[in-house]
């Protein structure tokens, strides 16, 4: 029987090989290499940001059709705006997520890129993906950064509205808080959480929801802290921990159960929300309109709830404006003694 044992290993080991293969297919999370062979075999590769930094340098073959929170979402609910709206502007930008493989991407660590994975796929794409390490991975592997624009045919899109199975709206939400069967993570700050930094009509949190914050996902969580003070000059610790310690960090949670996640308007979400797929769980929903959307529905329980103090507010603006108006007359001053 031992002249069977070669081909059997080998056929193990192509098994293996496409085993692998497959998994880095049904990743949502992909690295330099993916996206250049992505490219490669005519996928679309989106740069979210802002026209000026796709100007200043891209992936090449990237596409780009603005900053994705200014011409995808509404400035006042922070939801992305009707599906008419969002397929004409993916539509003209050549964006085909129906019919062609997307990988979204910015710079390493930029949520905004997850929250434009987050869109492809309950608007109904065929397959969407994000490039965490974006531009700044890309340029370390020695990959080439392109500036000229990469326009691609606009296409005739009909997406389906937002997908149940991807995401979850207010009165979903308070379904299922009333039935305690569905794990919440909250992804904003611990002091959001608290309701110690109010940034809606109400501060707080959903009742039973855990606190982790997204940026527990990198490799150093207070890189942004660090970033801001110039404690370090590079975004090098946004990048993922290695799977093992994800692995851990969300030990707690059950993977066979639903998982609905939310910060503040469902971007930082994004981020929690494509790390638990890759890890694995079975049912994980974004709750779009997040605490803003929550806080705004006064009938909505909280935990640690508190109101926004409009009248202290109205006195700090008071107060400031009184401010600009003494230095403009100060400023006019010093012009006539000229």
């Amino acid at each position: 029987m031992t002249h069977f044992l070669p081909s059997v290993v080998r056929g193990l080991a192509a098994l293996s090989l496409m085993l692998a293969s497959a998994a880095a297919v049904a990743a949502e999370i992909v690295d330099a290499a993916y996206v250049e062979a992505a490219l490669a075999r005519g996928a679309v590769v989106w740069d979210v940001r802002d026209a000026a930094s796709y100007k200043d340098g891209h992936i090449p073959g990237a596409v780009n059709a603005g900053e994705l929170g200014a011409v995808l979402r509404d400035p006042n609910r922070e939801d992305w705006l009707p599906t008419s709206q969002v397929q004409a502007v993916l539509g003209k930008a050549g964006i085909d997520p129906l019919q062609r493989e997307v990988i979204a991407y910015s710079r390493l660590g930029d949520p905004n890129a997850y929250h434009a994975q987050a869109g492809l796929r309950y608007f109904g794409a065929r397959s969407a993906k994000v490039f965490h390490g974006g531009l700044d991975a890309w340029q370390a592997a020695g990959k080439p950064v392109a500036k000229e624009a990469t326009v691609l045919p606009p296409v005739a899109l009909t997406l389906a509205p937002p997908a149940a199975s991807e995401v979850l709206w207010t009165p979903a939400m308070i379904e299922r808080i009333k039935a305690r069967g569905t794990q919440i993570v909250d992804t904003r700050t611990p002091k959001e959480f608290a309701g110690e930094d109010v940034r809606a009509i109400r501060g707080g949190h959903i009742p039973g929801a855990i606190n982790m914050p997204f940026e527990d996902n990198w490799v150093d969580p207070q890189t942004g802290t660090k970033l801001a003070s110039k404690q370090v000059n590079t975004r090098a610790g946004m990048s993922l921990k290695p799977t093992e310690e994800l692995q851990k960090l969300y030990a707690g949670l059950d993977r066979e159960r639903e998982v609905v996640v939310y910060c503040q308007s469902g971007v930082r979400a994004s981020v929690t929300a494509s790390v638990l797929r890759d890890l694995g769980f079975k049912d994980v929903k974004l709750y779009e309109p997040s605490w803003l959307g929550y806080a705004g529905t006064l009938s909505a329980p909280a935990e640690r709830e508190v109101f926004f103090n409009v009248a202290a507010l109205n006195g700090r603006l008071a107060a400031l404006q009184g401010r600009v108006g003494e230095l403009e007359a100060e400023l006019t001053r010093v012009k006539a003694a000229r």
